[in-house]
């Protein structure tokens, strides 16, 4: 059920640029996991570890971009 919560609350991110915002001030796990529970979810630290890369966690509140391409779409705010 938590991985469930997990996947339902990281599409909740994708579309939420406030809850975005506070992943990317949390800092650690813990802060996270009570980013979630406040916006209804119930995940556990287990459920963060496993299911889920970091890679799909950054990307989810917003980070994660590569600023390496050339033609910059990745991020119109990258620094040119």
């Amino acid at each position: 059920m938590s991985e469930e919560q997990l996947k339902a609350f990281l599409e909740k991110v994708k579309g939420d640029s406030s809850l975005q915002e506070k992943l990317k001030a949390a800092a650690d796990v813990d802060a996270a996991l009570a980013i979630a529970k406040e916006a209804g979810f119930s995940i556990s630290a287990d459920d963060v570890r496993t299911s889920i890369s970091d890679e799909e966690l950054e990307g989810a509140a917003g980070g994660g971009y590569d600023c390496t391409r050339e033609d910059w779409s990745c991020n119109p705010d990258c620094i040119r």
